[in-house]
């Protein structure tokens, strides 16, 4: 990328700025719309996800360590776990899985 890095600075804050301030002039009333709203409140979850799965898969040395350490956590998740003991547990089944394998 050869260039002026100041335009390439500047064209990348004017998106950003656009992407925020587009909703603000083309929505001023309040959302009524029950299926509108729902879908807008989940928005921000399921970017999350979508940006944390492919690192979960990546993030170890084999595949098989990284499907253990993510079921486990999503078990432990899903059955109330505290973020401490979900977290510890799904380390310890990478670890485990990484040694066998």
């Amino acid at each position: 990328m050869r260039g002026n890095i100041y335009l390439y600075i500047l064209v990348m804050a004017g998106v950003t700025y656009l992407i925020r301030l587009i909703p603000l002039i083309f929505m001023r009333k309040e959302i009524r719309n029950v299926y509108l709203k729902s879908f807008l409140y989940y928005v921000p979850y399921v970017t999350l996800a979508v940006m944390t799965f492919p690192a979960i898969l990546s993030a170890t040395a084999n595949l098989w360590s990284a499907l253990a350490g993510f079921g486990t956590a999503l078990i432990l998740a899903y059955r109330g776990g505290s973020l401490f003991k979900v977290s510890i547990m799904a380390c310890l089944s990478v670890f485990i899985v990484e040694l066998m394998v």
